[in-house]
């Protein structure tokens, strides 16, 4: 089994992450790790704090000479932004610390956020340790494991990607062929990740009026999976539907309110004679296949060999720099909404968390149904499968 935790706050010394349940002798391209922490940090309406941070992941345990040894591995991502926070949140207690941490403390809580929520869970009459946790510069760590996960799949032929569809009321009219969706993860220059570049001209337009406004905006980002082999995931049991666990982890991420598997959406408003993928074999090929893919990749839980479709839809973070009503959670009256240093549109950084994301269901199910405590033992199972498959 492929597990993974994060810990760290936003403002503190690092962020840290921990995975165990690869097999050994993967190899581990720190570059490529490197290059998927950058990309989350691009995109048009990211705010100051990207400008200080430069993600880089430094690897502690589990990676020796380049590949996996079985091992845990673990992973740090120093916050450069800590040598500005280092006085208000310091390990240890002292009279000066509580005084410093008197002048960050945040009983103005923003709606839509963890703030208040979290304060009242944790007993806190100050919203500032929740924020620290609750916020998305988390997913750093999660983009760093994931890319672990992306090696992994790349070994078996699976690739994954993002691009946004939509930002605000700006919806991307077409659908996007996978080289245009697969060319934009080695494009560090599209503004917001769009595959036409006259609906991203209109989507800046739109990110543009919100930050002008002092407003934030979302939209909806898509992930797809090519390559994926037939029987991932199973129908057996309800926690084992790989479309449900994709849901989950999409979900996960900060700021995403839904997320739908293929035409998921429009399916619902549709009859089961204009939804249902039809189903021929092809005796040249001989293989079975889909006349389209509705279904995202995906039927009763199991990946059916069509690519893997999942969106995200991000609502507009939480942050405004002109800000909402609310209540002081000491005083109890009303109060302006507090402001922290934030962006104003992350459709695209979301859409690398969630590439994240997906790829660590992903490996979990391939590992699973392969099996394998080394990365040779994994691909002769894979490719006994494979042949399994070729001769069904």
């Amino acid at each position: 089994m492929l597990r993974f935790y994060t810990a760290g706050e936003s403002h503190g010394q690092a962020l840290l992450a921990f995975v165990s349940g690869l097999p050994a002798g993967l190899p581990i391209d720190v570059g490529f790790i490197n290059h998927e922490l950058h990309r989350r940090q691009l995109g048009y309406g990211r705010g100051g704090r990207q400008k200080i941070e430069k993600d880089r992941a430094d690897i502690f345990a589990g990676v020796r000479h380049g590949q996996t040894i079985g091992a845990p591995i673990a992973l740090r991502i120093e916050n450069r932004d800590w040598a500005n926070w280092e006085k208000f949140l310091p390990v240890e207690n002292s009279a000066e610390a509580q005084a410093a941490a008197q002048e960050k403390k945040l009983v103005a809580p923003r709606p839509g956020h963890a703030d208040l929520a979290g304060s009242q869970k944790f007993n806190f009459h100050d919203a500032r340790y929740v924020l620290e946790r609750a916020s998305a510069r988390e997913t750093a760590a999660r983009v760093a494991v994931g890319a672990f996960a992306k090696l992994l799949l790349r070994e078996l032929g699976t690739e994954i990607a993002s691009h946004t569809t939509q930002v605000g009321h700006v919806k991307l009219e077409r659908a996007a062929a996978w080289d245009e969706i697969a060319a934009l993860s080695k494009d560090l220059d599209s503004p917001l990740r769009c595959v036409d570049p006259q609906t991203q001209d209109r989507m800046k337009a739109e990110v543009d009026a919100a930050n002008k406004a002092g407003d934030t905006v979302g939209g909806i980002f898509e992930v797809v999976v090519h390559n994926v082999p037939i029987g991932l995931g199973s129908c057996a049991q309800w926690d084992e539907k790989l479309d449900g666990r994709l849901a989950q982890a999409v979900m996960s991420i900060q700021a995403v309110k839904g997320v739908e598997i293929g035409a998921g959406i429009a399916a619902a408003g549709s009859y089961g004679s204009e939804v249902q993928d039809e189903i021929s074999y092809d005796s040249a090929a001989k293989r079975f296949q889909r006349s389209s893919n509705r279904a995202g990749g995906l039927e009763g839980g199991i990946t059916n060999g069509e690519d893997v479709i999942v969106r995200g839809y991000l609502k507009p973070i939480s942050t405004l720099r002109k800000p909402l009503g609310t209540a002081d959670m000491v005083t109890k009256q009303p109060i302006q909404a507090a402001y922290e240093r934030s962006d104003w549109c992350v459709v695209p950084a979301a859409g690398v968390a969630a590439e994240a994301m997906v790829a660590l269901v992903l490996a979990d199910a391939f590992l699973q149904k392969f099996g394998g405590d080394s990365l040779t033992e994994l691909r002769r199972n894979f490719d006994n499968y494979a042949h399994q498959i070729a001769a069904f």
